[in-house]
């Protein structure tokens, strides 16, 4: 079975700057690393593959420096991986984002199984897969909980739909999306790490696709325009109250009416 896990490189601190322009994350000169969602992934085709046999890669899109997740994923166990970088790409919504990956993942090869994490913590839609499984014209899952079985072409899995848990099957090739309760991820191998070659990694930029209209990347690809956006005030305020329990709950519930909490 070969296996393609969709990965994303995001800020590592919440402490991030926007762009008051386009209303993008400033990503020069913050510390990096993997999407942890993205880890429940590459473990689940990772676990798979010792299962059932075949193979695992990855993609992302991003910068140049984007290949250190790559190969953070290689040295968990997968065989390689792709990074889709160009300044065509920049400023993406998820619409742009899912439609370069689905692009990337066509030049990339044939695959029975794409693995998505639920979301990212930079953006927290849960859109993408989807909209890349929509582009490539396959089935998709979210919020799978387990793989249970894989045979006669198809893969059966359970998932959450909200107030309910659900078994059902999906036809090869299909896009799943998994949830943080799937699996608990292995640590990267120091032993690969010291194997890394040139070759890990791939890159492919906008003239690799076969889609040659720049008006379907990045800003100008993108459905959706942020109109605001900003970092979230701090609030370091506090207040202690004082008293027995029965006075400090009288006193915590007339400071909650006040501010019209209750």
């Amino acid at each position: 079975m070969n296996i393609l896990v969709c990965v994303k490189q995001v800020p590592g601190s919440n402490n991030v700057e926007v762009d008051p322009v386009t209303g993008v994350l400033k990503r020069n000169g913050i510390a990096s690393k993997i999407n942890p969602y993205d880890l429940y992934a590459i473990e689940t085709a990772l676990t798979l593959c010792e299962k059932f046999g075949g193979s695992v890669e990855c993609i992302t899109m991003g910068p140049p420096q984007a290949k250190a997740i790559i190969e953070e994923a290689v040295c968990m166990g997968a065989k390689y991986g792709t990074v889709l970088t160009d300044r065509k790409f920049a400023g993406a919504d998820v619409l742009a984002t899912a439609y370069t990956l689905s692009q990337g993942i066509k030049k990339c090869g044939d695959y029975e199984l794409i693995i998505c994490g639920k979301q990212t913590t930079d953006g927290d839609t849960a859109q993408v897969g989807a909209e890349v499984a929509e582009y490539l014209n396959i089935p998709n899952v979210s919020n799978v909980l387990s793989i249970d079985e894989v045979r006669d072409n198809r893969v059966f899995l359970t998932a959450s739909l909200d107030e309910k848990i659900v078994e059902l099957s999906v036809s090869l090739p299909c896009l799943i999306s998994v949830d943080g309760d799937i699996n608990t991820p292995r640590l990267p191998s120091y032993k690969i790490k010291k194997t890394l070659t040139d070759n890990t990694v791939k890159f492919l930029t906008f003239e690799d696709f076969d889609d040659q209209n720049p008006d379907n990347y990045g800003l100008t690809g993108s459905a959706t325009q942020v109109e605001r956006i900003f970092p979230p005030e701090k609030n370091t305020q506090k207040q202690n109250i004082d008293g027995n329990f029965a006075e400090q709950s009288q006193k915590l519930f007339e400071l909650l009416k006040s501010e019209k909490i209750i």
